[in-house]
């Protein structure tokens, strides 16, 4: 389990986040939503270690890894996939996928991976990770580079970007799947995956608002709506 514990963080004296305290435990779904600017991108850079929090603690599994690496957090077994996937010149997609699960994976586990966010094997292997690749080639290759390394805690920011919708829903039902032996904490506005959530958080100006079911947080975003309404028709 990764618990997350008053955790602090700002630049120059702005807050950016406060006093969040968060459980992310192995077969769960949590989403992570929230205007934008509300902090969620920094919370799941904050976890995997690529900022550090101001004040507070990350604990994994009880034992204290705040200031612990990127790369040991990855041994441990948390995996990122960003909101805007970085693109690699001179590196190939079998290249990447390797890269990132610390070690050289037999055809068959490639094959399956490409195939699983639908893509073609033959025709993406051996492709460069450069400007060539649409933005949803990406973030599809980037997924596949997570599900081929045994992650224990996924961190998905924006999934759904740039992803069209019918390979969206091939999506949903891949972390569905994934959910069996990871926990994953996807940084989302997407109802669609709300519904497979087990948690829902809501951010807004970096603090935790309310945690709820589909159902309450559903009930909650639609009331928030009606009374924007009603105000901006006073």
């Amino acid at each position: 389990m990764l618990e997350l514990i008053n955790v602090n963080y700002e630049i120059d004296g702005k807050k950016i986040l406060s006093n969040i305290n968060l459980k992310i435990d192995i077969n769960k779904i949590i989403i992570i939503t929230g205007p934008n600017g509300s902090g969620k991108s920094t919370l799941s850079k904050i976890i995997m270690g690529i900022l550090k929090p101001t004040t507070g603690q990350i604990l994994w599994n009880g034992k204290d890894i705040t200031n612990m690496s990127i790369d040991k957090r990855s041994n441990l077994g948390l995996s990122y996939a960003f909101q805007q996937p970085v693109r690699f010149k001179g590196i190939t997609v079998k290249d990447i996928i390797d890269l990132s699960s610390h070690k050289k994976n037999d055809i068959n586990t490639i094959i399956n991976v490409l195939n699983e966010v639908g893509l073609n094997y033959s025709e993406y292997i051996n492709r460069e990770i450069n400007d060539k690749l649409s933005g949803g080639e990406l973030k599809r290759i980037e997924i596949a580079t997570v599900l081929a390394k045994e992650s224990k805690i996924i961190i998905l920011d924006e999934p759904e970007a740039g992803i069209d919708l019918w390979s969206f829903n091939d999506l949903i039902n891949l972390f569905i799947k994934k959910k069996k032996e990871s926990g994953l904490l996807i940084i989302s506005h997407q109802q669609k995956l709300f519904k497979i959530a087990d948690e829902i958080i809501l951010l807004e100006d970096g603090k935790i608002k309310s945690s709820e079911s589909y159902i309450t947080m559903k009930e909650l975003l639609c009331c928030n709506r009606c009374m924007k309404k009603e105000i901006a028709n006073e």
